[in-house]
C-alpha cells in the first residue's frame, strides 16, 4: 500500500514537472507579434553591464569630415542629397563644397571603399583599450546606411559591385577579427546593423525585394556566422515593422538561432517601434530617460560625431569628468551608457579618445561597486533648490548639460547634489564635488549600525540621524589622498545590513 502511494506521488510530481517544463518551452516559443516578442526578458548581463563602447567605422572614415555639430558618418547622404542637419545653421552645400575641393567632382563616395585600408588596425590593442576603459560590451557598425559591410557579406555586393571589407580596401574580415579579440578579452560583442541603405537600387525602387532578398538574408548571415551578444538595429524609420518583416525575423532569432537564449536586441525595428517595442529602449544625445518600463541605453559620441571627424578639435570633446558624470547620471536612472569612438581609415583610435577611455577606466576601478550590477534607488537624484530643467534649443544635447546640472549651473538653476544607486548589499551616493565638512542625504534612514565609507579610501565615516535625514561627517579635504581621476566624482557606500 505504501509503495502504491509513493508511486502515485512520484507520478504526480513528475507530471507536474513535465507540465512546468512544457509551460517553459511554450513561453520560449515566441510568436511574431509584439505582445509575444516584448514578453521576452532582456538577459541579466545587460542590466548589470552599465557601460559599453560603440564603434562607427567605414568608408566615411576616409574623408572623416563634416561641419561641427553634425554626423560625419552621414557623409554620403550629405554629399548626394546636398543637405545637412545638426547643431548649427547650414546651407546644405558644406559637404559638397568640401568634397569637390578635396577629391574632385568626379570622385564617387564608392571610391572611398578602396581607400578604407585599415592597414594599422590592431584588434587586440583595441580590445585591451576597451577592457581598460571599464566597458563590459562592444558594439561595432557591421553595416551603416551606406551599405558597406565589415565582413564578407554576399548581399553587400548585390548592387552590382564588391562593397565589403574582405574584397575592397582592407581586404580583411574586420568584424570577425575584432570579435575574436573582444571576446578573448572577456567582453560581450555586438553589432550595429542598418536595416536600410540610402542608395541601394532595390531600396529606392523595390522595397519589398530589398527586404526579402537583401535585408533578411544578410542579417541572418550576420547572426549565424558571428553569434552576437547584442544586435543593434537602426535605419528602421521609413517603413513599419510589418513591412520590414522584423517580427518574423525576431521570432526566428529568439526561437531557432544559436543565440536565442543570450541575444540582446534594441528597439529599432520599424518606424513605430522605437521606445515602444523590442528589447531595451534607446535614446541618442538625450539626458536621463523618462520612466521607461524596459531597460534602456543612452548613446552618444565623445564630441558630436559618431564617425571620426577631423574637423572636431579638443574643445569639441567632452572632458573626462563630464563623461563620468554622464555615466553616473544614466546609471542612476537604470540605464547603460554606450559611448562611441570613431577610428580613422587606417585603424587608429585617435589619442584623445584613448585618453578619455583610460581616464574613465581608472575612475571605474575605484568606484566599480557603485556602478556595475546596480539598480535605481527610490530616487535617482537629490536636487538643490531652484529650477531643475536645462533648456537647450539644439538638435543634439551636448555633454555640457551634465556640467550645468552639477558644477556650472545658470543663475537660479538647481543642481544634482547626489546621484543614487544600490545593489543587494549597499546603497551608494555619488557626488560631483567634495561636499565640505559634512553631507546631508534627505529622507533616508539607514540601519542604526550601518557602515558608511568613501570608496576611494575605504575610510569609515561618522554619521547621525537628524529627523528624516542623515548627516555624514567628512574629513578635511586633502588632494594628496586622491588620484586626479578619483576627483571626477566621489562615491559613498552605505551598508544595508
Amino acid at each position: 500500500m505504501i509503495k502504491k502511494v509513493r508511486r502515485k506521488l512520484f507520478v504526480c510530481l513528475m507530471g507536474s514537472l513535465f507540465l512546468c517544463i512544457g509551460s517553459l518551452q511554450a513561453q520560449e516559443n515566441y510568436k511574431p507579434t509584439w505582445e509575444s516578442l516584448d514578453s521576452r526578458p532582456v538577459p541579466d548581463w545587460f542590466h548589470d553591464a552599465k557601460f559599453g563602447i560603440f564603434i562607427h567605422w567605414g568608408p566615411y572614415s576616409v574623408p572623416a569630415w563634416s561641419p561641427k555639430g553634425t554626423y560625419s558618418e552621414w557623409y554620403q547622404y550629405w554629399l548626394q542629397d546636398e543637405t545637412l542637419f545638426g547643431n548649427g545653421d547650414f546651407t546644405g552645400k558644406e559637404i559638397v563644397d568640401f568634397h569637390n575641393e578635396t577629391y574632385g567632382e568626379d570622385y564617387s563616395y564608392y571610391d572611398f571603399g578602396k581607400e578604407f585600408k585599415a592597414d594599422l588596425f590592431e584588434p587586440d590593442q583595441w580590445a585591451s583599450l576597451f577592457k581598460e576603459s571599464g566597458a563590459r560590451y562592444v558594439i561595432l557598425t557591421s553595416k551603416h546606411h551606406d551599405g558597406f559591410a565589415l565582413w564578407p557579406s554576399e548581399e553587400a555586393n548585390d548592387r552590382g559591385f564588391p562593397w565589403n571589407s574582405k574584397e575592397v580596401g582592407a581586404r580583411k574580415d574586420l568584424l570577425g577579427e575584432l570579435s575574436e579579440s573582444v571576446k578573448s578579452a572577456g567582453l560581450k560583442m555586438g553589432y550595429y546593423y542598418s536595416l536600410y541603405e540610402w542608395y541601394h537600387p532595390w531600396w529606392q525602387n523595390d522595397k519589398e525585394r530589398f527586404v526579402n532578398e537583401h535585408f533578411l538574408p544578410q542579417i541572418k548571415d550576420l547572426v549565424k556566422t558571428y553569434k552576437p551578444d547584442v544586435l543593434w538595429g537602426d535605419g528602421e524609420w521609413d517603413i513599419t515593422s510589418d513591412d520590414w518583416k522584423s517580427k518574423q525575423f525576431l521570432a526566428w532569432l529568439f526561437n531557432e538561432s544559436e543565440v536565442k537564449k543570450s541575444i540582446v536586441i534594441n528597439d529599432r525595428w520599424g518606424k513605430e517601434t522605437r521606445k515602444n517595442h523590442g528589447g531595451y529602449f534607446t535614446t541618442e544625445y538625450e539626458a536621463e530617460a523618462p520612466e521607461f518600463d524596459r531597460p534602456w541605453e543612452e548613446t552618444r559620441g565623445m564630441g558630436f560625431s559618431f564617425g571620426y571627424n577631423q574637423n572636431e578639435d579638443s574643445g569639441d570633446y567632452n572632458s573626462p569628468q563630464a563623461l563620468i558624470l554622464m555615466l553616473v547620471n544614466v546609471v542612476s536612472t537604470g540605464g547603460n551608457l554606450l559611448l562611441d569612438v570613431g577610428p580613422d581609415a587606417r585603424g587608429n583610435i585617435p589619442p584623445i579618445m584613448q585618453e578619455r577611455l583610460l581616464q574613465m577606466g581608472k575612475w571605474l576601478k575605484v568606484n566599480d561597486e557603485a556602478i556595475y550590477g546596480t539598480r535605481p534607488w527610490k530616487e535617482s537624484f537629490q536636487w538643490s533648490k531652484g529650477e531643475k530643467k536645462v533648456k537647450a534649443d539644439v538638435h543634439y544635447l551636448g555633454g555640457d548639460f551634465i556640467l550645468k546640472q552639477t558644477l556650472n549651473p545658470h543663475l537660479g538653476q538647481a543642481v544634482k547634489e547626489f546621484f543614487f544607486t544600490q545593489n543587494e548589499y549597499s546603497y551608494f551616493a555619488i557626488v560631483p564635488k567634495w561636499p565640505g565638512k559634512e553631507m546631508r542625504i534627505k529622507d533616508f534612514q539607514p540601519k542604526d549600525n550601518a557602515r558608511i565609507t568613501l570608496l576611494a579610501t575605504d575610510q569609515n565615516l561618522k554619521w547621525n540621524q537628524e529627523g528624516n535625514d542623515i548627516v555624514v561627517e567628512l574629513p578635511d579635504y586633502d588632494p594628496n589622498n586622491f588620484k586626479p581621476e578619483e576627483e571626477f566624482a566621489y562615491a559613498f557606500k552605505i551598508s544595508k545590513y
